[in-house]
């Protein structure tokens, strides 16, 4: 079976961004396109056919979703049990011990995760229904880690000449799945990656637009996430039946 074009696009950006370096704070990068590659295309494959309506767009993977399961958002048990998206995840070369990946064995929850697929399985009930209208990404592929700790650092943190070369990478990427997509609207998950794509995609015929991130660090967020992201959506003309 031939490969997709999602596939083809995320592999080359997996590739792009493993030739790319980082100096301290940052001492562990994870690269789950490349260590969850199985689960990750089967999402790809899955879900991605295009057209869509709209383009969620995240930030970059959480330790506990996609840096486990290679889905973008992808809280263990939603990933498994809802997307039905379950496939081998091996280990990155240099791993952090605090920060170990146990792919779909991991036990921890990713609350980001949970927040936004619980909130299409209650809204649309299968799968099928949400990514007939939407998808979901991530700007950028990697997770970086400070010092003994296993910090997060989110890649708006790391120096310009280290984000330049990565940026120019997830630019070119994105302006790919748009255009195999079409989608009439990228929604950033957070004003920052709306403000990437706002960056990448000019000249595109694409509206932008936000909802709110579902992080736990976010007070508003945990007033319910669900409802304020809805009421997002409504201003941005998008109809949830």
């Amino acid at each position: 079976m031939p490969r997709s074009r999602l596939v083809a696009i995320d592999r080359a950006l997996s590739d792009a961004v493993d030739r790319l370096r980082f100096a301290d704070p940052v001492t562990h990068v994870y690269n789950p396109l490349a260590y969850a590659r199985a689960p990750h295309e089967l999402y790809l494959e899955r879900y991605g056919k295009g057209p869509k309506e709209a383009l969620f767009l995240g930030m970059n993977p959480g330790p506990f979703g996609m840096a486990q399961t290679g889905i973008p958002f992808g809280e263990v048990e939603h990933a498994r049990d809802w997307l039905k998206v379950s496939a081998p995840v091996s280990r990155p070369k240099d791993e952090h011990p605090k920060r170990p990946i146990e792919g779909f064995d991991c036990a921890r929850s990713e609350v980001s995760g949970r927040r936004l697929w619980g909130w299409a399985k209650a809204r649309f009930e299968t799968p099928e229904r949400f990514f007939e209208r939407f998808f979901v990404v991530n700007y950028c592929p990697l997770v970086f880690m400070e010092g003994p700790t296993g910090k997060n650092r989110v890649p708006e943190k790391l120096p310009a000449e280290e984000r330049e070369p990565l940026f120019e990478a997830c630019d070119e990427a994105l302006r790919q799945v748009v255009r195999e997509l079409s989608p009439r609207l990228v929604i950033g998950v957070g004003t920052w990656a709306r403000d990437r794509a706002k960056l990448a995609l000019e000249g595109f015929d694409v509206a932008f637009g936000t909802v709110l991130h579902p992080s736990p660090a976010s007070p508003a967020a945990n007033r319910g996430w669900e409802k304020q992201a809805e009421a997002q959506l409504a201003e941005l003309g998008v109809t949830i039946l």
